[in-house]
């Protein structure tokens, strides 16, 4: 018997077009609200910006440092060249940070700098969800925001090409329906000429260039959902490295991507454990109101466990590249696991250790009747700038089986 909230559900998100309200055959986006006051959002969005002024500052560090330190934090080989390409485009300019509320401020879990999903969700679905149960959206007009970041970065990397009408390709994966319609939305939003064209349809030529399904050379790729880390990993059906092929046309500045190479450079989860050992040893490449930022908002993060163990703390081991959650385990202060991995495919990445934070739990209403999960905030940096928040709700560890829950503006609050 079909649920009177299914129903409407499904109802409702019918009328929204191109957005994925299923995935994996089963619910994704809540049909409900959570709430929070005009004073939360500003300490979110203050908090963003602070995180995001500290990871940007370590990226300038990071460009700079020796090939055997960058091959020690777990960034392949083939990338270095790559991440060191300096740029008058943003170090990102779509990322998102994963935040957990605890005691009053909150605390960063990690920085999705190079291809952050659950864009298409906080930047224009919450915004219906909010109209549909009467409240204001905290979101309000960060759709304007993030089509001006998408244009002004396409035209900075234009510049640098020094192409006047850049042919401009926006890429994803064609059958997967989220990746698609993400990119699709961003193609829609920055207002300029440009194609979308799937990942298996364009075709690179060695040191020439990466041409169309027309036999285009593109001059801008803006590749969305599309990791770096994958892409390098690219045959063709000869054995061809195509992926390297891709990064040497970067290198070489015979095509620009988008996020820049910077953005992957802030990806690998080992900055979080260069951050916090400049914190830890005071180091005055950060400013001591800098110090006081890592401190409050940063979790203690190394490349061994040792410390947790000592001090007997419950810590987080995750891969330095991976999404949704796989391959991320929970170990008690005894190092002994206590929340294995239900999936396992990033094994091969540098494991980065972190400190355990609990997430605050809510009970929330979903087609397989009432539910506990935990809360996590995603919050978006354009170009550095805080922007459109939203929350994931699911495990003790977020993974893509965790449901979207739009969020709203209390009244009169």
């Amino acid at each position: 018997m079909t649920s009177e909230y299914s129903i409407k559900r499904r109802h409702f998100y019918k009328g929204i077009e191109a957005f994925w309200a299923d995935l994996y055959d089963q619910e994704y986006a809540l049909y409900d609200l959570v709430l929070i006051d005009k004073n939360e959002l500003g300490k979110i969005h203050y908090a963003s910006k602070r995180i995001g002024h500290i990871f940007l500052k370590a990226a300038s560090l990071l460009r700079e440092a020796p090939d055997q330190t960058l091959l020690e934090m777990g960034f392949p080989k083939e990338t270095l060249d790559f991440i060191r390409l300096s740029s008058k485009i943003p170090e990102s300019i779509i990322s998102r940070l994963d935040l957990v509320a605890v005691n009053n401020t909150y605390k960063c879990i990690e920085l999705n700098a190079d291809t952050p999903t659950f864009i298409k969700e906080l930047f224009e679905v919450n915004g219906k969800v909010c109209d549909h149960f009467g409240f204001l959206n905290p979101n309000e007009s960060m759709d304007k925001m993030l089509g001006s970041a998408v244009y002004s970065g396409i035209l900075q990397a234009a510049s640098e090409l020094k192409e006047k009408k850049p042919h401009i390709v926006f890429t994803a994966y064609e059958e997967n329906q989220e990746d698609r319609e993400t990119v699709l939305y961003l193609q829609k939003l920055s207002g300029l000429p440009s194609r979308f064209v799937p990942l298996n349809k364009l075709v690179i030529k060695k040191d020439i260039g990466l041409f169309d399904d027309l036999e285009q050379k593109i001059d801008i790729l803006y590749r969305q959902t599309f990791p770096i880390e994958n892409l390098i990993l690219d045959e063709d059906g000869q054995g061809n490295q195509i992926g390297i092929w891709l990064l040497d046309l970067v290198n070489t500045g015979k095509l620009v991507m988008l996020n820049p190479p910077s953005a992957f450079l802030l990806q690998n989860k080992a900055v979080q454990a260069v951050i916090w050992g400049l914190h830890i040893e005071k180091n005055t490449f950060f400013t001591y109101e800098e110090h006081d930022w890592v401190e409050e908002y940063f979790l203690p993060t190394f490349l061994e466990p040792d410390y947790f163990i000592k001090e007997n703390i419950s810590y987080v081991k995750k891969p330095s590249y991976g999404r949704e959650g796989d391959t991320v385990e929970i170990f008690g202060g005894n190092g002994l696991i206590e929340h294995p991995a239900p999936q396992l495919n990033y094994t091969e990445y540098l494991p980065v250790y972190q400190q355990f934070v609990n997430m605050p739990s809510i009970n929330f209403q979903s087609e397989k009747g009432m539910q506990e999960g935990h809360l996590l905030i995603g919050s978006f940096l354009l170009n550095g700038a805080p922007s459109a928040i939203g929350y994931r709700v699911g495990e003790r560890i977020t993974n893509n089986l965790s449901y979207y829950m739009p969020i709203g503006i209390k009244h009169g609050g």
